[in-house]
């Protein structure tokens, strides 16, 4: 099996390439490569040179505040939507899978209940437009396609918001974070690992094809997550300025920002838990972990 990855250097694309090596010849692609996904016919020569049997896309403008901004609406969507429809028919036209990762930044974020697939898509930023435009294309192209949501990722390469707390937390004594944002901080190398699963059983069974909510287990706010992290690494030996009870809870409303966020991240993985046998950990699980690898590392 021959397999291509797009977006090698980022969060998710930096584990993919450790599960992916094992599933077949690999060719791993990022930026260093010459790779732009903004020029589709570059992309068309590469995939046409290749000719892989599953395309995995794990590159993305990921920007979202700067995303709102009128002058980087043509590259994110070129990014997020344009890109994806491409290789969602190349795959067609060559029946290869195609594997692709979006966001909950597609939904509004009501309510206090996980969200199903077939939640209402209405997304509150540019980004999140992007994305869904992202997702409707791939699905109306007829490939065969694994289309993973997911949300707060988080990984040992790259930047995100656990890393930011403790590099915040190395010098400030105080810190205000949002509490009436819910959603499981999801592991980059969790997200690696079920996708090689799901890659080997839908090669097996197209039937398989769809989209699929893919967190970690329960949830938490942003607050909560942010108070875990400091906890974890005080407890790990990192020395660090800033305690868990001088973290904190504010509103949404009292840290405004360019996109807007939704509240309700929380998603439901009983789809993608019954259709691939698969189990999702509880997300301290894989933060735990996460603290383990990077404590006592250098986090700038």
């Amino acid at each position: 099996m021959k397999i291509v990855l797009l977006g090698k250097g980022g969060q998710v694309g930096w584990e993919l390439q450790r599960t992916l090596a094992v599933l077949g010849n690999l060719h791993a692609l990022g930026r260093e490569d010459g790779l732009n996904l903004a020029d589709t016919e570059s992309l068309g020569r590469c995939l046409d040179a290749i000719k892989p049997d599953v395309v995995v896309n794990a590159a993305a403008y990921t920007a979202v505040d700067k995303a709102e901004s009128p002058d980087q609406h043509a590259l994110a969507k070129a990014i997020n939507a344009d890109a994806p429809e491409y290789m969602a028919h190349w795959a067609a036209q060559n029946d290869a899978l195609f594997v692709h990762y979006s966001s909950d930044y597609v939904l509004d974020g009501r309510g206090d209940a996980p969200r199903t697939e077939q939640a209402l898509v209405a997304p509150l930023s540019y980004y999140g437009a992007t994305k869904a435009m992202g997702e409707a294309a791939i699905m109306q192209s007829g490939c065969r396609a694994l289309i993973l949501r997911t949300s707060w990722v988080y990984g040992v390469r790259g930047g995100n918001f656990a890393r930011t707390m403790l590099v915040l937390a190395t010098a400030r004594t105080e810190l205000k974070v949002v509490s009436d944002q819910m959603g499981a901080p999801t592991g980059a190398d969790f997200l690696a690992d079920v996708t090689g699963h799901m890659i080997l059983q839908t090669q097996k069974d197209a039937d398989l094809s769809g989209l699929y909510h893919v967190t970690a287990g329960g949830c938490i706010s942003w607050h909560g997550y942010a108070q875990h992290l400091i906890q974890g690494a005080t407890d790990r030996g990192m020395t660090l300025q800033l305690r868990p009870e001088n973290i904190h809870a504010i509103p949404t409303q009292a840290y405004p920002t360019a996109a807007k966020r939704p509240l309700n991240s929380r998603l439901c993985l009983d789809a993608w838990q019954d259709a691939f046998g698969l189990v999702a950990p509880a997300w301290e699980v894989g933060v735990n972990r996460w603290l383990d690898q990077v404590v006592g590392a250098d986090l700038s």
